[in-house]
């Protein structure tokens, strides 16, 4: 996640998505490899160190719809250096671009379910202000969003596909309504006007019903159903004290909405409830909380992910009789982001693991073999030179238990100490995952060990833990990391005065935390688009926020009433203190950390004489996705580390590249589920 990620908007058809972000991958076209294993033999590994570019040069690959006739498959991917669509036969073969831009970002939607059409979404390097887009099978493209300082975003098709249902806000740049669209001739009408600022999630496939979010707080939220033909409307989640409800879909009759609420435990389970007599009948419960679900197009099937201690489990289950059904067994990974196919015949998936990178895959459900579609690792890196992850957990100060995810590097042992570094995700309630991250598998491949620290306040672990930050930041969420830092300190492979601290969004937030209120605890840091003036941000967040506006100031505190308190926990006004080396990176078109937060926590410290770097996109938001920013972003932080956490501060010879910008993954690794 994201720094002050605003709610997400639920697509009514939606596939499962993944926990993470997507993910670079390398691969011929249209290969049909073997999953990537690891290889144990008596080669001392890593059995060389590879270079920034090599790990860049793997091709990212996400997403996933079918065709009408589902012989093909629509994705998205970065070979080319920025996001393009593309689409390739189910059995295999040769990609074909539907968008071939080397500039400038695509991410593919979905095929229109009635023929060969397909919808993109794109915005202006990084700013958030997405428009949709029709490409027709010739090739030509239509803004169906037009207009300037709009944002739009699909939310599904009709159950028979002669219509399809986007939210923008056009109309009132704090609040997202909801238009219907013929998919002959794009003619289109409002359906609902969003006068009370509630947060659009679903829409029935029969058009009937629109279910809409409130945040109350971090951990307390609503869920309403809104009839279309007259605009009455429904709470459905009544409860006392804190709750977080969320709708997940509407049955394709609309007769149910299914959604995920916490208000009996710790943990979110999956409920519907019926729309006739809005009574509500239990799904399905876990030990973790189900974090996505979708039923397939005829109703058939019902999909779910469970964010299993840091894994996404995804499971799939015959709606009807409620058993399970049996998914492929693969090997170095999970699966992830599936899709159902409106046949119900197949599914499209994704394998992910600590040295898989994601890659596409394709079943039929009456038992046939998996067709792997992609290759994504680069085929110069052995997979095993990369390291497995573990999940481990420590006492935070007052007793509190932490997760977190640890990589370890191969050459790290008693006899030969690394550095480590402590890296923080985003959010604040962001989580670090299991997965391939092709930036800490770099890091890990060049000696530092990286513990993923899920600090109190993460998603993932139950709500208490969950809200134990609220109206504590600056304070006792940055304790945890000290404490992070002696559990490091407590590994007999880790040098123990060199250790370093790093993350992006909320994590940058807690890199400048950890120097300015905690001098002399870490050697370093590397920030990645943090806050560095909460006054400044809370103020400036971008207006289609408005939807959980109050939220927000109940988790990081009021500008209006606390700023005194704000300007306490702010690094900015204490970057006097800050007293070692630092890297900070930063997007200029950043809409959710704006450029100034790094340029005057950068100019403050420089005043002080201590080493900064600065590295600056201006092609890149809240999040560096083009290959050409990665190269040189993850390059020059290794550079970084080498000389001031490694080294003794004299630089060496560039990891890779020259000048003054470039570009890195985002607030986590390019290619996982881990912080954001």
């Amino acid at each position: 996640m994201h720094l002050l990620r605003p709610v997400p908007l639920a697509l009514a058809l939606a596939a499962l998505l993944p926990l993470a972000a997507c993910q670079p991958a390398s691969a011929p076209e249209g290969a049909a490899a073997t999953a990537a294993t690891p290889v144990e033999d008596a080669v001392a590994r890593p059995s060389r160190q590879y270079s920034i570019e090599e790990f860049v040069e793997s091709v990212g690959v996400s997403g996933a719809s079918f065709s009408p006739d589902e012989s093909r498959i629509l994705f998205s991917s970065n070979k080319a250096g920025v996001w393009n669509a593309y689409t390739m036969p189910v059995a295999g073969g040769d990609w074909t671009p539907v968008t071939d831009s080397t500039t400038r970002n695509s991410y593919a939607v979905a095929y229109f379910p009635n023929d060969e059409r397909v919808l993109v979404t794109r915005d202006n390097d990084g700013d958030e202000l997405d428009h949709l887009f029709v490409i027709e099978p010739d090739g030509t493209e239509k803004d169906l969003t037009p207009g300037a300082n709009l944002k739009a975003a699909m939310v599904g098709f009709s159950q028979d596909g002669a219509h399809f249902y986007v939210v923008t806000n056009e109309r009132d740049p704090r609040f997202f309504d909801l238009y219907r669209y013929a998919a002959d001739g794009y003619a289109r009408e409002r359906v609902f006007t969003n006068d009370a600022g509630l947060q659009p999630e679903a829409v029935s496939p029969d058009g009937r019903w629109l279910a809409l979010g409130k945040s109350n707080s971090t951990n307390d939220s609503d869920l309403f159903v809104v009839k279309l033909a007259d605009g009455s409307q429904t709470r459905v989640s009544e409860h006392e004290g804190q709750a977080q409800f969320s709708a997940q879909a509407f049955s394709p009759d609309g007769e149910w909405l299914y959604y995920t609420a916490n208000d009996a435990g710790e943990f979110s389970e999956l409920r519907r409830v019926n729309l006739s007599s809005w009574e509500h009948e239990p799904v399905q419960r876990a030990d973790w909380d189900i974090v996505a679900a979708t039923l397939s197009h005829g109703g058939k099937y019902l999909a779910m992910v469970v964010n299993d201690d840091g894994s996404a489990r995804v499971e799939l289950f015959d709606t009807a009789s409620g058993e399970q059904v049996a998914l492929p067994k693969l090997p170095a990974g999970e699966i992830r982001g599936l899709r159902i196919a409106d046949s119900e015949d197949r599914i499209a998936f994704y394998l992910n693991g600590d040295r898989q990178p994601s890659d596409l895959y394709v079943v039929d459900l009456d038992g046939g073999e998996p067709r792997q579609l992609t290759t994504s690792l680069n085929p110069a890196i052995e997979p095993a030179d990369l390291v497995e992850s573990s999940v481990v957990r420590f006492k935070s100060f007052d007793g509190m238990e932490i997760p977190n995810i640890l990589w370890k590097p191969h050459q790290a042992t008693a006899e030969n100490k690394v550095p480590a570094l402590v890296w923080v995700h985003g959010g604040p309630g962001g989580q670090t995952t299991r997965a391939h991250s092709a930036t800490i598998q770099y890091l890990a491949n060049h000696g530092y060990v990286v513990l993923g620290i899920n600090n109190r306040g993460s998603s993932g672990y139950g709500k208490t833990f969950f809200a134990a930050d609220d109206g504590k930041h600056g304070r006792e969420p940055l304790w945890d990391t000290l404490e992070a830092k002696k559990y490091l300190q407590s590994l007999d492979y880790v040098d123990p005065d060199r250790i370093g601290i790093i993350g992006g969004s909320y994590g940058g937030y807690m890199v400048l935390s950890a120097l300015a209120f905690k001098p002399g605890e870490f050697k370093v840091g590397v920030d990645i688009f943090g806050v560095s003036n909460w006054v400044r941000t809370l103020e400036s967040i971008p207006p289609y926020w408005e939807s959980f506006r109050e939220a927000l100031y109940q988790e990081i505190g009021n500008p209006e009433t606390q700023r005194d308190f704000l300007v306490e926990t702010s690094p900015l006004f204490h970057a006097d203190k800050i007293d070692v080396p630092l890297m900070v990176l930063q997007g200029a078109n950043d809409p959710r950390v704006i450029k100034p937060e790094s340029d005057d926590i950068v100019a403050a410290v420089r005043k002080s004489g201590v080493p900064v770097e600065y590295v600056v996109f201006d092609d890149e938001g809240h999040g560096f996705s083009k290959k050409k920013n990665q190269i040189e972003g993850y390059g020059r932080i290794l550079a970084f580390l080498d000389t001031y956490l490694k080294g003794d501060g004299v630089p060496a010879s560039p990891a890779t590249g020259t000048g003054e910008s470039g570009g890195t993954g985002e607030d986590a690794p390019a290619d996982d589920a881990s912080a954001g």
